[in-house]
């Protein structure tokens, strides 16, 4: 007897699936929805109206205790992408306690946003956990289901999170028929060393702005990592926003010039120099949706800043 309680369509997802297995659910907690979201509190609304089982939308999960004690006997919480640190009063109403699936590789990349800080960072895979919640304490707890996805230079989070999308539905299943075949089942313990654990911190639109004084693998590491389903590296560009879609480091040469200067235009793409080496542009989207940047950029006069 499960409740579903966080948000996204990884969660909407895994809820089918975990009732699909013979798992049921007894109540659907989720709060307002992230624009890059494709599925809604709505949706969670109607998916537990057709199911029969008690809904509430908060972002605070004390307000839904009531309605989850009513619900009862509720074996197991599941959460992903809800929106604030779960209580151990709430964590205990559960005898499995509540799961938790994190894109970080524990107890490393605790946190917020750690698909683009991996990035970012030139890891050379991002970890996928499903974890026991520790009471007020953020991403502790057992491991009881691992993933990893390979990173390279050409990685951008939209892959990240198209196999977030299949494999966090496929792991809590994992983890929930784990725990009923051996309740005292796990993967493996966190370390409790603070050294171990890197915590990261939330990122917003704003910080994909490309200083091009930056390397030309830092620019193409903050392409990916700011990619869609978010709003994409940018800088400006005869006054206005230039949104980079897809980058890759350019061909060597050694030359003299302010990071931003346009050096070469050709099929293959927009050349710009940098703090460290030449970076190919190869689509960006101004006004007129995504592009070439060849058809927007025509002079090597031209400076992006």
């Amino acid at each position: 007897k499960v409740a579903i309680i966080g948000r996204s369509e990884i969660m909407y997802e895994t809820a089918l699936r975990l009732r699909g297995a013979g798992h049921e659910i007894r109540a659907i907690v989720t709060a307002k929805e992230a624009p890059e979201y494709t599925r809604t509190a709505a949706d969670f609304e109607a998916l537990a109206a057709q199911w029969k089982v008690p809904f509430v939308q908060t972002p605070r999960i004390t307000e839904a205790e009531a309605q989850l004690r009513a619900a009862g006997p509720i074996d197991i919480g599941i959460s992903y992408n809800y929106t604030g640190i779960i209580p151990g009063a709430t964590i205990a109403l559960f005898p499995f306690g509540i799961l938790n699936a994190h894109g970080g590789d524990l107890p490393r990349y605790r946190g917020n946003a750690c698909q683009a800080w991996a990035i970012l960072n030139g890891e050379e895979r991002i970890g996928l956990c499903v974890h026991s919640m520790v009471p007020d304490e953020l991403d502790s707890g057992d491991i009881l289901a691992r993933d990893y996805f390979p990173l390279t230079l050409a990685t951008k989070i939209t892959a990240v999170h198209a196999w977030m999308a299949r494999r966090v539905p496929e792991l809590f299943e994992e983890a929930v028929r784990r725990l009923a075949a051996d309740p005292s089942y796990v993967l493996c313990t966190q370390s409790k060393d603070p050294a171990d654990a890197l915590r990261c911190y939330p990122r917003r639109p704003d910080d994909g702005r490309i200083n091009w004084r930056a390397s030309a693998v830092d620019i193409v590491r903050l392409v990916n990592a700011c990619n869609k389903p978010y709003a994409g590296a940018f800088c400006s560009f005869d006054g206005r926003r230039l949104v980079v879609w897809e980058a890759e480091p350019g061909p060597f040469e050694n030359f003299l010039a302010v990071p931003g200067q346009v050096a070469r235009i050709s099929p293959e793409g927009v050349d710009v120099t940098t703090g460290g080496g030449l970076v190919r542009l190869k689509v960006v989207e101004g006004d007129e949706g995504p592009v070439p940047p060849a058809q927007l950029v025509r002079s090597l006069r031209a400076r992006l800043e």
